[in-house]
């Protein structure tokens, strides 16, 4: 783990890198959650930036002291953390690995103006296909491995726990269950970790009256997996959920908190994994991913991991970067 130079950084100070849907929702959250004094917003087109950025900025006096302006990069080199969300949006019947070749490049055009300003914060990749964006960012960035990472399957968890909390009528908060691999259509859910408050889970249903475990968890997990596909038909766009996903991962990271998180990070030699990135859950803090804890899988849901991870790797060695 590599200690960050805070003499060269406000870690009250955020950037996003895009100012799209999901580059604006995550900018209004991240002002209204308090953790930043300053949030600066780049585009390439700077019109965009600037009046998403003024739109924001009129929403402060309601929460408090931050300023909400748009910059270049030159702006954003002291910041304690950067999120980067630009890339093409995906569209209606689209996955997210459609979006490789669109976002690399653009990712080859971004990645080395942080580089070249020898960045010493936390680099947030939230573009989609996110893990195979991470990889390429930790190849581009120049920076130590843990300060790179992505948002990974924050998101998908937070849906695995929203849809049992509804399916079992119990706070989503009290369900412990995390989504792993993949953030797209490898992703898996572990169901043999999963509980609600230190009760298994199959106990749990059959207190609430379920008793048809594998087909109740199987629809659940459709219903998370196709969650974006579902909600991009009827409105062209996700954004707001993984723009509050944004906003926890940097409370994490701006608290030091040493949240377990599910994020996209390096994977080497767990599960038959020789190398790759993907989600597992991941200690969280100021410096970014500490450690990656033991995560105990079936021997089927590890299975699944390792072929996420192989669909993954042949994607972006393909890539030839």
């Amino acid at each position: 783990m590599t200690e960050i130079n805070r003499t060269q950084l406000n870690n009250r100070k955020a950037a996003v890198i895009g100012a799209g849907f999901v580059g604006s929702s995550s900018a209004f959250a991240l002002m209204q959650s308090g953790l930043f004094s300053e949030i600066v917003l780049l585009d390439a087109n700077a019109d965009k930036a600037e009046g998403e950025a003024m739109d924001i900025a009129h929403g402060a006096p309601f929460v408090g002291n931050v300023r909400v302006r748009a910059g270049g990069y030159d702006d954003i080199v002291d910041a304690g953390i950067i999120v980067v969300t630009a890339g093409a949006a995906q569209k209606p019947g689209e996955t997210r690995l459609d979006l490789i070749h669109k976002n690399v490049g653009i990712f080859q055009s971004i990645l080395p103006e942080i580089a070249k300003r020898h960045y010493q914060g936390i680099l947030l990749i939230v573009a989609n296909p996110v893990d195979i964006l991470t990889r390429v960012a930790m190849k581009l960035a120049d920076m130590p491995e843990g300060r790179v990472f992505g948002s990974g399957t924050v998101l998908d968890t937070a849906r695995l726990k929203s849809e049992l909390g509804a399916h079992l009528n119990v706070d989503a908060r009290s369900v412990h269950a995390f989504i792993v691999g993949e953030h797209g259509d490898s992703e898996i859910a572990a169901w043999s970790c999963a509980n609600v408050s230190g009760i298994p889970l199959s106990d749990f249903c059959e207190m609430r009256g379920f008793y048809n475990h594998e087909a109740s968890m199987e629809q659940i997990a459709q219903d998370v997996r196709s969650s974006a596909y579902r909600i991009i038909e009827k409105k062209h766009a996700t954004y707001y959920g993984i723009a509050m996903s944004v906003t926890r991962i940097c409370r994490a990271v701006v608290m030091d908190e040493k949240s377990i998180l599910p994020v996209s990070v390096r994977v080497k030699n767990r599960y038959g994994i020789e190398e790759s990135v993907l989600s597992l859950p991941a200690i969280v803090g100021a410096n970014g991913v500490e450690a990656l804890p033991p995560f105990h899988l079936s021997k089927e849901e590890a299975a699944k991991v390792l072929e996420s991870a192989n669909t993954l790797n042949g994607i972006y060695e393909g890539l030839n970067l």
